[in-house]
């Protein structure tokens, strides 16, 4: 697969090539699915500062581009960093926004399987002379077997779920899977383990793992308690 780069040569032709792979990977999707990709695509159309390779845009105005409400964006977005397809460069504080990056190999490659559907001079121009091996090793090493979490509650820990097992799918298998949300007040999650053992094993192991995909999609999670 090509090398994607915002800027350089042909880069004005690599961004229409990611628009059309997300557009038609959102026509394939149902509603909801396909409204988020739609969302992500206007946004990225009218707001995505290409040289900086960065989004840097307030809740309210895309709330205002997207016609819903902050609660929208907010959940939305975080959908987006579970994907993998957005990347917090720099979490907003005292005023400033949050800073984001699009992850476009993550994009690219949650989306192959629609690229036929654009045609084959699409296929052959994104996969270059030879499809780079990079991609597969990726994409099985994060299932490693076990499948991917079920993100519909919407929680934050339901989305940092999907964040473990994209990163190791093997060690979510084992350790990350059976933790349940217990608890939630302020910035403090509660997770319950199954025992204290593995309690006691995620919190010496894994905490800070788990606190970073967690901040990953909720910034206002300041710390995880695990429980037994």
């Amino acid at each position: 697969m090509l090398n994607m780069k915002p800027v350089g040569r042909n880069a004005s032709a690599m961004k229409y090539d990611l628009i059309t792979a997300l557009g038609a990977h959102a026509l394939s999707l149902g509603k909801t699915d396909q409204r988020r990709v739609l969302r992500l695509i206007t946004l990225v159309t009218a707001r995505y500062n290409w040289a900086r390779d960065e989004l840097a845009v307030g809740q309210r105005e895309i709330a205002r581009l997207w016609s819903c409400d902050e609660r929208t964006v907010k959940r939305e977005m975080a959908r987006l960093r579970a994907m993998g397809w957005l990347v917090v460069r720099r979490q907003g504080a005292r005023g400033r926004v949050t800073e984001y990056a699009m992850d476009r190999d993550r994009m690219l490659a949650d989306t192959r399987d629609n690229w036929p559907a654009v045609g084959p001079d699409f296929v052959i121009r994104l996969d270059g002379p030879a499809v780079a091996d990079s991609v597969v090793p990726f994409r099985a090493a994060a299932g490693a077997g076990v499948p991917p979490p079920d993100v519909s509650a919407g929680t934050e820990w339901a989305l940092a779920q999907a964040v473990l097992h994209r990163e190791d799918g093997a060690t979510y298998g084992s350790w990350l899977r059976a933790l349940e949300r217990a608890d939630r007040a302020g910035g403090r999650l509660v997770l319950r383990a199954p025992s204290r053992f593995h309690a006691a094993y995620v919190q010496t192991h894994l905490q800070d793992r788990i606190l970073t995909a967690c901040r990953a999609v909720d910034g206002d999670v300041a710390t995880v308690a695990i429980i037994a």
